[in-house]
C-alpha cells in the first residue's frame, strides 16, 4: 500500500494529466443521469450517450418509459448490453420512483440503492454528480487502476477498494479522483495495452514495471535473433 505522500503523488499525477475529467455520461438532470448509468452496465457510456441521445427526447419522465409496452422499451435501446432485462429494471424503477418518491430520484445512497437495477456503484455516480454528495464510484476502471498503483490491494473486492479510497483520499477529492482514475484507466493505463512505457507513475506499479521487463527481454531476444541471423548470412 502507498504511504500518504506517494498517494498525493498519484493524485497530483492524474490531475495533472486529466484536468478536464468529468461524468463522460450525457445527462441534463438526475433522472437521465440514473438512467444512463442503468444502461451504462457493461456497456461503454459512447454507446451509451448515442442510445440516450434519441431515448431522452422520446422519454422525459417516469410515466413516459411506464406508458409504452415493454417491447418498444427493449428496442428503444436495442443496442445496449443486456437490452432486456435493463428494460424491465427502468420500468420497474419508475414505478418505485412514483410510489415512493413523488417522481422524483432520491437523494441518498440508501434510498437509491433500492431502486431496481441500481447498486452501490450506479448510486454513487447519481448522488456525486446529480447532488454534488462526496463519492467515490469503484468501476472496472477505477478497481483496476487502484489495484496496479497499489492504492488497493490486488485481492481487494469492489467494496474494500472504494474504502481504502475513501480512506487515503481527502473527502473533497473523492468525486474528482473518481472521475480522473477513470479517465487514467481508459485513456492511459488501459486493460490490454497499457502505456507503461511513457507513464511517470511507474514506479508504483508492480505489473507496470513487469511488463517493461518483459517487453525488454523481447526486444533484447529479437535483437539477438536478428543479429544471428545477419551473421549466419555473412558466412554464406
Amino acid at each position: 500500500m502507498l504511504n500518504k505522500a506517494q498517494v498525493r503523488r498519484v493524485l497530483d499525477t492524474i490531475a495533472d494529466m486529466f484536468p478536464d475529467a468529468r461524468c463522460e455520461l450525457n445527462h441534463s438532470n438526475p433522472f437521465e443521469l440514473t438512467i444512463a448509468v442503468v444502461l451504462s452496465a457493461q456497456c461503454t457510456d459512447e454507446t451509451v450517450n448515442k442510445v440516450t441521445a434519441t431515448l431522452f427526447q422520446k422519454y422525459r419522465s417516469p410515466e413516459d418509459y411506464l406508458s409504452v409496452p415493454l417491447e418498444e422499451l427493449e428496442n428503444d435501446i436495442r443496442r445496449i448490453g443486456l437490452y432486456r432485462n435493463k428494460a424491465r429494471n427502468i420500468r420497474k424503477l419508475c414505478e418505485m420512483l412514483l410510489e415512493k418518491h413523488g417522481g422524483e430520484v432520491p437523494r441518498t445512497r440508501e434510498e437509491l440503492t433500492e431502486l431496481p437495477g441500481v447498486g452501490r456503484k450506479t448510486a454513487n455516480v447519481v448522488v456525486s454528480n446529480a447532488f454534488g454528495v462526496p463519492a467515490i464510484a469503484v468501476d472496472t476502471h477505477v478497481e483496476r487502476v487502484s489495484k496496479r498503483l497499489g492504492l488497493a490491494a490486488p485481492k481487494d473486492s469492489v467494496l474494500e477498494v472504494e474504502k481504502k479510497l475513501m480512506k487515503s483520499v481527502p473527502e473533497e477529492e473523492w468525486t474528482i479522483t473518481h472521475h480522473r482514475l477513470i479517465f487514467f484507466g481508459r485513456y492511459h493505463c488501459k486493460a490490454q495495452k497499457p502505456n507503461c512505457d511513457v507513464c511517470s507513475l511507474i514506479d508504483l506499479c508492480k505489473e507496470g514495471r513487469k511488463r517493461m521487463k518483459q517487453s525488454a527481454s523481447a526486444a533484447k531476444a529479437a535483437a539477438s535473433a536478428t543479429t544471428g541471423r545477419v551473421r549466419r548470412s555473412a558466412v554464406r
